[in-house]
This record gives structure tokens, C-alpha cells and sequence, in this order.
């Protein structure tokens, strides 16, 4: 197995971090959620820290998890409400859960974690295995922008610099394969520590194709979790799947 093959390796690296400043308010995602949840209980594959499954069953919603990093897990754990969930440490591509779910949903890029050929596959077909008739799959990505990834191969980006060390971030990108990996990089005067990073990233259009192929229908799409209407210059998508009655 490739190293960005493991579905846990993300998790190794950044729990410790995940949740500092930077990432995008949960709060508009939680609404969103919440209108579709239908009571629950509801799913979230790579629930990491909990940052969106949280503050939804806080809302009286009952929440479920899969993530593959126990590290990521150990976070939700310490925080209030974060010992009652019920996650299982796993692949999410294996959505390993029993019962029926009216809401699987996959936040922040994560279905292009899963870069193994056929995983993203996978993934949508266990989702529909575990919706029932009328249930939805919500899919929070990025739309690919080639103009970004030549940016991105071109520059090195500086991360952090102070007196004792110094970190940076590189790009490659393979068109072909729709995969790319990146790498942040920190120099010190003990050696250097590399942190890589991949992703196979899909179009829109492809989702629904493979959407299809697992049963399922293109409900909705927005261009943001606030159902701001999705246009050909939008750059994320929040992709509405619905099992067929």
C-alpha cells in the first residue's frame, strides 16, 4: 500500500492541530445539516474532532461517526458531549455501520481523501447501501480549478518562519490520474520533517456519475452551505444525493 494509501495517515499528522484557527466555521454547515437530519440518527464519515457532529447533536440530533485516525478521535473524546458519540475507527470508504441512516454526510474535501482507484466508489455505494428509500448523501468538495494547481506546482508556499525553524509547502499535480500530493516540509537544526498529503479530486459531474452507479439521484447542489445558487464560476459545491423511493 502507497503511503497516502492509508486512510489514517491524515489524522496522524494534524489532530494535534486540526482544530486550530483557519478551518471554516462549522455553523452553516450544522444548519444545513440539521433541516435534512429528519430526527436522525445521522452518519458523518471522517468525523475527526467532532467539529461539525458536535454541534449538531447538540441540537437533540443523534450523531454517528467513522474515522480512521484514533488520534482524531482522542480529540472528540476530550470535549464536552465528545465521549457520547458513537464512532467506528475504520476506512470510510467501508462505511462500517449497521442500521439506516436519513443523513450520511462527508464534509470539507474528504471524499478526496480516499485516493486509492475505486475507493471513492466504494464509498458511495456502501452509503446507499445504508440510506433508506428517500434518504440523502450530502458532499461538501471543491470544484478542481487548473489554473489553481499551476499556480500551486509553481510557488513554494511559506508556512511558518521563526528562529528555530522554518516550514514550506509544495505541490505536484498529475493531471491524468486527477490526484496530487502535496508536501509541508520543516527544516530544524535536529533535521527535517516531511508531512504529505494527497488527494484524488473529482468533478462535480463525475460525483454524479458515480453517484448513479451506486443508485443514487443529484437532489440539490448549492455553492454554499448558505444555498447560494451553484454557477460555472463557483468554486465548492455542496452536492445534495437522494436514495430513490
Amino acid at each position: 500500500m502507497a503511503l497516502l494509501d492509508d486512510p489514517g495517515l491524515f489524522g496522524r499528522q494534524w489532530a494535534a492541530r486540526y482544530d486550530d484557527p483557519g478551518n471554516p466555521d462549522p455553523g452553516p454547515a450544522v444548519e444545513f445539516l440539521a433541516a435534512l437530519a429528519d430526527g436522525g440518527p445521522v452518519l458523518e464519515l471522517a468525523i475527526g474532532t467532532g467539529r461539525v457532529a458536535l454541534p449538531l447533536a447538540a441540537r437533540g440530533i443523534p450523531v454517528e461517526g467513522v474515522e480512521a485516525s484514533a488520534e482524531m478521535v482522542d480529540v472528540l473524546r476530550a470535549k464536552p458531549g465528545g465521549a457520547d458519540l458513537p464512532v467506528v475507527i475504520a476506512d470510510m470508504a467501508d462505511v462500517p455501520a449497521g442500521g439506516t441512516y436519513p443523513l450520511v454526510y462527508l464534509v470539507f474535501n474528504t471524499l478526496f481523501n480516499l485516493t486509492t482507484p475505486g475507493r471513492q466508489e466504494d464509498c458511495l455505494r456502501n452509503v446507499a447501501r445504508v440510506l433508506p428509500p428517500g434518504g440523502r448523501f450530502v458532499v461538501e468538495a471543491f470544484v478542481p480549478d487548473g489554473a489553481k494547481f499551476d499556480q500551486e506546482e509553481r510557488e513554494v508556499q511559506v508556512r511558518d518562519v521563526t528562529e528555530e525553524s522554518v516550514t514550506v509547502r509544495m505541490h505536484r499535480y498529475d493531471r491524468a490520474a486527477q490526484t496530487f500530493v502535496r508536501q509541508t516540509i520543516t527544516f530544524t537544526d535536529g533535521g527535517v520533517k516531511l508531512e504529505p498529503f494527497g488527494m484524488r479530486y473529482q468533478w462535480p459531474e463525475q460525483i454524479d456519475t458515480m453517484a448513479a452507479a451506486a443508485g443514487l439521484v443529484l437532489e440539490d447542489r448549492f455553492a454554499t452551505w448558505q444555498r447560494d445558487p451553484f454557477t460555472s464560476d463557483s468554486t465548492d459545491h455542496i452536492s445534495v444525493y437522494r436514495k430513490p423511493s
